[in-house]
């Protein structure tokens, strides 16, 4: 279930295709990366050092140092990851985005970093809710411009209701403003087993099965194969299967590795 230009030197030499506003330190090209910090395991604030912190945080670190640049993580709205990358305003954007058709038509797509799905999540004591098919005519619980809300909107007379946050539609549905929260299964279960222990649950039901990607401005290709080297090269040393291990307590699958 939440995609610049940057000078390199004075003569105006360009690398990684078409950036324009990240730094260089010592030659090393600082590229900026855009998420919405409210999306654990994949990222989100930590309280303490108040540094983004999470599994696309360390994914894209890794590739960074693998393909030889440093990245600035910056915390953006989920619906204005898009537009900052068509405008040039950030160089990359990893946040649990889903490859669609629609997206893919405003930028362009590493190879897939995570297999994900649809789930949803309930009250703890609501025991009318069960199937998918449950859903139908309910309040549901959304956040902007994600699959979620997608998929929402397909299910017959719901009572789609849209948030800016997700930490948003979780509050509303422990408030009793809506019936269930639809978001990506492992969001989900990490709200469920942290914020959200004892006062909701998650339905055993997966609406969809969705691949993650790493989003770049539309042809930036230099970039976009960087990216992709890099993935490859930390999922061959073995660095990608700590990482996903960290987050999720279990390996990734043999199909995600080979990719």
């Amino acid at each position: 279930m939440k995609k610049r230009l940057f000078l390199l030197t004075m003569t105006g030499l360009l690398a990684f295709g078409s950036c324009v506003f990240a730094t260089q330190i010592k030659n090393i090209p600082r590229l900026v990366v855009g998420m919405d910090a409210a999306y654990p395991p994949f990222g989100s604030l930590d309280p303490k050092t108040q540094t983004i912190v999470g599994f696309d945080v360390d994914v894209i670190k890794a590739i960074a140092k693998k393909e030889g640049f440093e990245v600035e993580v910056r915390n953006l709205a989920f619906d204005g990851l898009i537009p900052a990358l068509m405008a040039g305003s950030i160089d990359i954007a990893i946040n649990d985005i889903t490859i669609t058709e629609d997206r893919s038509r405003s930028v362009d797509f590493s190879k897939r970093y995570y297999i994900a799905g649809l789930g949803v999540v309930i009250q703890s004591n609501n025991t009318q809710i069960k199937t998918a098919k449950d859903l139908e005519g309910k309040r549901l619980a959304v956040s902007i411009g994600s699959t979620g809300e997608e998929a929402a909107r397909g299910i017959k007379n719901a009572d789609v209701r849209v948030f800016n946050q997700l930490n948003e539609c979780y509050l509303e549905l422990i408030n009793g403003g809506v019936d269930a929260v639809v978001n990506d299964i492992p969001t989900n279960d990490f709200y469920v087993s942290t914020n959200g222990k004892g006062k909701v649950k998650s339905l055993p039901v997966a609406l969809t099965e969705e691949d993650l990607g790493i989003a770049v401005k539309k042809g930036n290709r230099k970039l976009l194969d960087k990216i992709n080297q890099g993935l490859e090269k930390i999922k061959k040393s073995g660095e990608f299967t700590t990482i996903y291990s960290k987050w999720f307590g279990r390996e990734p699958s043999n199909s995600l590795i080979k990719d």
